[in-house]
């Protein structure tokens, strides 16, 4: 927000309050949104995405503030501190009896939706007449999930089948193949336009190996530590010191925070098998924090920046859901026919890769280390990524309830 309020208010109020008073209003009114999901066919993430937009509205049609100013720098620890959370109980899900059974399925469907998102909106970008660096940095932009809105319509769907696991299981491990994709794309970008790939490639080195390396450090003593406090508010204070020591250390060391809390969050559940009560604490302080990722998604959006991109956004919208789809649907076609599609029903549907629709914070960070990398393209990819994670968090959670009904 503004260092100042209007004039013709009647009081004043430090800038740092009136954060803490928006805090408040956007939880009251995610309240109202889940009223109005429980009553109607909108899943809430959308809702609540709309909420944002609406709040992007005021703020820079009404107001006439610039976009991205709301809450004064708060909102970005925040939405990391969501999704460290989301990636810590995603690192949960992989556990080695689980990956014995849904390991194989995970790992082939993963790699064949990544495959295709990359091919078919790099080419179809670079056809539609645009650079090679939009294209290229588009298509590895588009191997990214948000795993966020996954696991909050399949949390709140109940599904526990076999395509819920694998589904989890593929956003698990998305942020892995999304950084090395893109790492590789920027590598490759920098030897062919300026000879300085060298670089990209050890960033991208860095962010997966320091995120393993980090995750380790962490999940390991945490492991042997978790179980031995007392449940209650000792387990609180654990599990939520993970978090911001993972967000915190994350951010400092330029490593990936999602990469990094997955890993942490499988060496817990795989090391320390007599109890879970470290996830149960996150799963019952991460929904205000969910809140604020996706209200803020919304609002961060820059309405003055859609209409300049706009066909190459819808492009990139199509492109990149039809991927998706193929992807799935010659996916679970080799899965049939290999004799591997579980019966009943367990079966994993053909259009499963439409759950992999969403994209959020990861898509937006890749746009802007894209950016600051070739600024000239910044104009042009900022507001494509940007209006297109804001759809894609709208359609997403509808394409995922229609593919786990």
């Amino acid at each position: 927000m503004p260092d100042t309020l209007p004039s013709w208010l009647p009081f004043e109020i430090a800038t740092s309050y009136l954060n803490i008073l928006l805090l408040g209003l956007i939880l009251s009114l995610s309240i109202l949104a889940d009223t109005l999901a429980s009553r109607t066919a909108i899943p809430r993430i959308s809702l609540l995405v709309l909420l944002g937009v609406g709040i992007a509205v005021v703020q820079q049609v009404f107001l006439g503030y610039a976009s991205g100013s709301l809450l004064d720098g708060l909102g970005e620890p925040l939405i990391q501190l969501a999704l460290v959370m989301v990636a810590f109980l995603l690192g949960s899900e992989l556990t080695l009896e689980r990956l014995k059974v849904t390991g194989p399925l995970v790992a082939f469907i993963s790699l064949m939706v990544v495959f295709f998102s990359f091919v078919l909106v790099g080419l179809g970008v670079w056809l539609l007449g645009f650079s090679l660096v939009i294209a290229v940095s588009l298509a590895a932009i588009s191997v990214a999930t948000d795993p966020a809105a996954l696991r909050e319509s399949i949390r709140e769907s109940r599904d526990t089948r076999l395509r819920a696991k694998v589904l989890l299981g593929i956003v698990a491990i998305d942020d892995g193949w999304g950084i090395l994709v893109f790492g590789l794309s920027m590598a490759a970008l920098g030897w062919v336009i300026s000879n300085n790939g060298e670089i990209a490639l050890l960033h991208a080195a860095w962010e997966l190996g320091g995120a393993l390396l980090l995750g380790s450090l962490i999940g390991l003593p945490a492991a042997w530590l978790t179980g031995r406090l007392k449940p209650g508010e000792p387990t609180q204070v654990e599990a939520f010191a993970l978090i911001l020591l993972l967000a915190g250390l994350s951010s400092l060391l330029g490593v990936s925070a999602l990469l990094a809390s997955m890993v942490t969050g499988a060496l817990i559940a795989n090391l320390s098998l007599h109890h879970t009560r470290s996830f149960r604490e996150i799963e019952h302080i991460e929904w205000p924090f969910l809140v604020f990722f996706f209200v803020l998604s919304g609002a961060s959006i820059d309405l003055y920046q859609l209409t300049d991109a706009l066909w190459l956004t819808l492009a990139y919208i199509l492109l990149r859901t039809f991927s998706r789809l193929l992807g799935g649907w010659l996916a679970i076609g080799w899965i049939s026919r290999s004799g591997h599609q579980p019966a009943g029903d367990d079966h994993l549907p053909a259009n499963l890769g439409l759950a992999l629709t969403p994209q959020a914070g990861v898509a937006i960070g890749m746009a802007l280390l894209a950016a600051e990398r070739f600024p000239e393209f910044q104009s042009l990819l900022l507001p494509v990524v940007v209006g297109s994670t804001l759809v894609f968090e709208l359609i997403g959670p509808l394409l995922i309830r229609r593919v786990l009904r």
